[in-house]
């Protein structure tokens, strides 16, 4: 096994740092370091790139366990062979990339979702309220929707129950922030097949030996599948940004392919 090199060491340590910070002394951290949806309000400039640094919270462990000992295992290798700023370059990319992917997305499903509701003639100020209110809080223990600007908003519209869950969808795409390395993970891991195609590796279920070129793609086109579908290979269902991992692993496939054919100049980045 190859030792785990410097910048890989270092990025391992800030990603604990900001896990183990915003899970005890500085909880508040998480949703200001988070990728927020840019329209909604708690978005920041910073956070496409903080949010790779940031991870699922406790008692979940294995988000950034996996991430580490994907970016240990093949982040070592990509940066025995660049040297630290080359690698760095290209990680932070592969980051930036994966947040653009999931970003269009998010933006894609949620606009979809709202043509879907042309015939309620909903005002600019009524979709503002029902994507970022706590739909939660509008209903009792029975489950039946309370007095209050959401029940005014559905009764004015004559809005029905199927309408109704199409509007939750959209305010759950709206409010729902994105963590972890994943993206700029998968970038590593295209690059890592694009540099060693022939080297073999195994899933931890599946025993089975199987070349990068192949393992790669087929990981992200079945990730790709189960985006689509609303499940996930990993952590057993929803809450997976499935489009940053594609989004990663396509910057990092589409980097490799133009210093390949513009025979990058390792020199500049020493």
């Amino acid at each position: 096994m190859m030792r785990m090199t410097e910048t890989v060491k270092q990025l391992v340590i800030i990603n604990v740092i900001f896990y183990i910070g915003s899970n005890t002394i500085a909880p508040a951290a998480y949703d200001y370091l988070a990728l927020h949806y840019p329209l909604n309000e708690g978005f920041r400039w910073w956070q496409p790139i903080t949010h790779m640094f940031m991870h699922a919270q406790m008692p979940n462990l294995m988000h950034i366990f996996f991430n580490m000992f994907g970016l240990i295992m093949f982040g070592s290798a990509l940066e025995h062979y660049w040297g630290w700023k080359k690698f760095l370059f290209f990680y932070i990319s592969c980051g930036l990339g994966a947040a653009l992917l999931h970003m269009g997305m998010t933006y894609y499903e949620i606009n979809s979702l709202l043509s879907e509701l042309s015939d309620l003639n909903l005002t600019e100020a009524d979709v503002n309220y029902l994507l970022s209110t706590n739909h939660f809080q509008h209903f009792d223990s029975d489950k039946k929707i309370v007095a209050g600007e959401l029940y005014e908003i559905l009764q004015r519209v004559n809005a029905n129950q199927d309408q109704y869950n199409i509007i939750e969808a959209a305010a759950r795409e709206y409010q729902t922030t994105a963590v972890g390395a994943s993206g700029a993970l998968y970038g590593v891991l295209a690059a890592f097949a694009f540099m060693f195609p022939n080297a073999e590796l195994m899933m931890l279920f599946i025993p089975i030996p199987i070349k990068a070129k192949y393992f790669v793609p087929a990981l992200v086109a079945f990730d790709l599948f189960m985006g689509i579908q609303g499940g996930s290979i990993f952590g057993g269902g929803g809450g997976i940004a499935h489009f940053a991992h594609v989004g990663g692993a396509v910057t990092g496939f589409l980097m490799m392919w133009l210093w390949k054919k513009n025979q990058f100049n390792h020199k500049r980045w020493d």
